[in-house]
């Protein structure tokens, strides 16, 4: 990293002098992470370039164990003086809470990781310059501006950025991890108009790798693609059929779906009650697991190991290797999003589910990719399951009740589905559903998968973190739709 961003050895002399400064002032428990930001971001606004954003962090957040109860504090200042004082801090501010737990926090005794990665990347992050990034966003725009992708755009606002996370992690039960993310993101905003109608389109791409991102998920014709379905939205006027029919979820309304009335509502710390004030509730409960909530069909899993996914966080913050975590197995609720502290409430070990966006944030139960398990189906296949349905291939809003319970998407690409065959677009159709009603109405899944990007929010203050969404093709059985 540049100026300004991580420095290995001080990293690891700063992190080790701060657990041991932790533990002298009474702490049973105490990590340190050094984390670094560096993030370059270049924007524009109807073909007009708009400012430029840079953005460098560096510092020490230091979590501790003390009288029973977790303290968090964290600084920049980058300096053994400032660092002892944070841990002193961080302990006095734990045992000051103590008191006001019904049980103690202890953490379970997941075996603590030891080692160093990276993300995948061919062309350097930190090649990346705003020349670079303009050229990127003027050859999109250039292919939809003035009608050219075949709709009229009144509204085009592209955004591109380059982000590099390096941190180092020490924990006083052994953990010790060097850990290097660079990723790509782009957003956009599209806003056609036509015949006295319009529609607005917003579009998340992202990876961990370098520059080589944009030519990997094919950026500039996945943007071009999406300009041109809403010129044929905006033609579309069929409404949705009103009686009980079969529905296919395109994997990005799979994915929504799968992140939102899943991996949410399995967070452990939410379903303990953690974010009742901050990000919500859960519908289900500690005794939950086992429960049967969906089809035979429904298969919902989160994996932070999938290499170039956005989420892609092989080592968590609290030191736990990730794995693969089955959320929803054969309908059934398999297990939940864990921390440390969380799974030795559960009795279970820690699944690696923390994380956190920066060094002045503490780590706390996060997705990082969840999407629905792909089948045995083709996507030609599934189609011909369907007599008579709806085939919903993109989404344009969506909303879910703080229990993850009542959810509705509506869909914008939408497709009327006769015999196994796209007939010819519907317009807005409206799915309404709850989650257990979603999930068991699964009938059957393609084998082909898509991801999407998108930023996830939770926490307080609020922390925005890159994940994946997605799955198959996803058909539902026996569903009523409504209409906007």
């Amino acid at each position: 990293m540049e100026k300004g961003g991580m420095r290995v050895q001080e990293a690891r002399d700063l992190a080790e002098a701060g657990v041991s400064k932790a533990l002298k002032a009474g702490a049973s428990y105490a990590e340190a992470r050094v984390q670094a930001t560096w993030e370059r971001e270049f924007g524009l606004k109807n073909g007009e370039p708009q400012p430029s954003v840079f953005v460098e962090g560096y510092g020490i957040g230091i979590r501790v164990i003390a009288g029973g109860a977790l303290g968090f504090a964290a600084t920049n200042a980058m300096h053994r003086t400032s660092v002892g004082e944070v841990a002193a801090k961080a302990v006095r501010l734990a045992k000051a809470s103590g008191g006001m737990l019904r049980r103690p926090v202890v953490f379970d005794s997941t075996k603590p990781a030891r080692t160093s990665w990276a993300a995948p990347e061919t062309e350097k992050i930190e090649s990346a310059d705003s020349a670079w990034m303009k050229q990127v966003l003027m050859d999109i725009d250039g292919r939809v501006a003035d009608r050219r992708a075949g709709v009229k755009l009144t509204g085009r606002i592209f955004y591109l950025s380059a982000e590099l996370q390096e941190r180092y992690f020490v924990s006083s039960d052994g953990a010790r991890v060097a850990g290097r993310v660079p990723r790509v993101s782009f957003g956009g905003s599209l806003t056609a108009v036509e015949a006295g109608s319009a529609a607005q389109r917003f579009i998340q791409q992202g990876e961990t790798g370098g520059l080589e991102v944009v030519k990997r998920v094919g950026l500039v014709e996945k943007v071009v693609e999406e300009a041109k379905a809403m010129g044929k939205v905006l033609k579309a006027s069929a409404k949705p059929p009103t009686e009980e029919i079969d529905i296919v979820l395109g994997p990005e309304l799979s994915g929504i779906a799968a992140h939102e009335s899943v991996g949410h509502p399995q967070e452990a710390d939410r379903v303990l009650g953690r974010e009742g004030a901050q990000a919500g509730e859960s519908y289900l409960k500690a005794d939950s697991l086992g429960r049967k909530i969906g089809s035979d069909e429904a298969n919902v899993s989160d994996d932070p190991t999938l290499l170039h996914s956005n989420g892609y966080v092989p080592v968590d913050d609290e030191g736990v290797a990730a794995k693969k975590r089955s959320l929803i197995k054969g309908g059934v609720i398999n297990e939940f999003l864990q921390n440390r502290a969380t799974a030795r409430q559960f009795g279970v070990e820690s699944n690696g589910a923390a994380r956190a966006v920066a060094f002045d944030r503490e780590p706390i139960i996060r997705m990082a990719n969840t999407f629905v398990e792909p089948g045995d189906y083709s996507t030609d296949e599934i189609f011909e399951e369907v007599k008579h349905g709806v085939y919903f291939k993109s989404f344009t809003e969506w909303n879910i009740d703080d229990k993850r319970l009542n959810q509705r998407y509506v869909g914008l690409e939408a497709y009327l589905i006769d015999h196994g065959e796209l007939k010819g677009l519907v317009r807005s159709p409206v799915l309404e559903i709850t989650t257990p009603k979603l999930w068991g109405s699964v009938k059957a899944r393609s084998r082909h998968m898509e991801f999407e990007a998108a930023t996830c929010g939770k926490g307080d203050p609020m922390q925005g973190a890159p994940v994946w969404t997605g799955g198959p093709e996803t058909l539902l059985a026996g569903i009523r739709l409504g209409a906007r």
